[in-house]
């Protein structure tokens, strides 16, 4: 009787509502026969309870927002770019095979993989933009890419920055405790871009996610600093205790280049880059990951440049005489 009275009390708007103004009350017919009110309202409830609304919410363009729409087609052009570029390094190194060490062939493996990160990442925005929802295939694939490149791009890094092939073929102690160091942190910092990925912006794990990534990150792009700051500090030893000091002063004006650059590298993609974000207008935020993504081109091109296996290397190239030596030094 309780549940009857509820339903009649509720069901009373709408009576109220819909009554006639010529009429006293509203009747309920069924096939000739007068409804019971209440059992009116449970029917009405019970139908309403099995109704079920689905609401697709997306742009002209596809279900992305208007500042990831571009993303696919900027991911997809920039992959046949550092594709191309990878091509270009290829046929360098065997057109100077016999002056090829084993980080050539790393830097080639890295720009490749680069490369089929960013076709990956193109197609599961692609997806995305087109069903509303990634394919796990796609995504999975993007995810593995996207963890080998970034680890690929440390350990390359600080290879370099050691020296490794270049100016000694043996790591010592505290150099092999970056590797210790910086590798675990970019699995932490890839399993926490996926989570990232796959998580809703608003839950709380995003926010925590967010902020290990970016520290994480941080840290890793101060530990491939340690190498280039010793070797340069090895190779200013070197050029007064040896007698190659003209080969260690151009060494150590290498050095002192990559470290610049990769310096700046950092500084751009993970300061200025993401100010430069938050100034933009809604619509052009795509911007950001085209910046980042020429940023990086560049610094790979110029990296391999100064790291070619050539005869006009800095690294085979002798000054002609004392007082080229003294302005390369200056």
């Amino acid at each position: 009787k309780r549940s009857l009275r509820s339903h009649q009390s509720r069901c009373q708007p709408l009576r109220e509502r819909r009554r006639p103004q010529r009429m006293g009350y509203l009747q309920w017919r069924y096939q000739g026969r007068v409804l019971p009110e209440s059992l009116f309202c449970l029917v009405a409830y019970y139908v309403l309870s099995l109704l079920q609304v689905k609401v697709t919410e997306r742009n002209p363009g596809g279900f992305l927002s208007a500042a990831d729409i571009p993303l696919s087609r900027l991911y997809i052009g920039m992959a046949g770019v550092f594709f191309t570029a990878a091509l270009v390094w290829v046929y360098t190194l065997m057109k100077h095979r016999y002056s090829v060490f084993k980080i050539h062939w790393l830097m080639a493996a890295l720009a490749f993989t680069k490369a089929t990160s960013l076709v990956f990442h193109s197609i599961n925005y692609h997806f995305i933009n087109t069903e509303g929802h990634p394919i796990e295939g796609w995504a999975v694939m993007y995810y593995i890419t996207h963890l080998l490149k970034g680890a690929l791009l440390f350990i390359t890094l600080a290879l370099i920055g050691t020296g490794w092939a270049f100016v000694k073929y043996i790591l010592s102690d505290k150099e092999k405790k970056i590797f210790v160091i910086v590798i675990p942190l970019q699995v932490l910092a890839n399993v926490a871009y996926i989570i990232i990925e796959s998580t809703e912006e608003g839950s709380s794990e995003y926010s925590l996610w967010k902020q290990i990534l970016f520290l994480v990150d941080l840290i890793c792009c101060g530990a491939i600093l340690f190498p280039v700051v010793w070797s340069i500090r090895h190779l200013q030893e070197a050029s007064s205790t040896d007698g190659k000091a003209a080969v260690n002063l151009e060494k150590l004006k290498l050095f002192r280049h990559y470290y610049v650059m990769i310096v700046c590298y950092i500084y751009f993609t993970r300061i200025i880059a993401i100010l430069l974000k938050i100034t933009m207008p809604f619509q052009w935020q795509w911007c950001y990951e085209f910046l980042v993504e020429v940023s990086t081109l560049i610094f790979f091109v110029l990296t391999g440049y100064n790291f070619r296996p050539a005869s006009n290397n800095p690294y085979l190239q002798l000054p002609q005489d004392e007082e080229d030596m003294e302005m390369d030094e200056v």
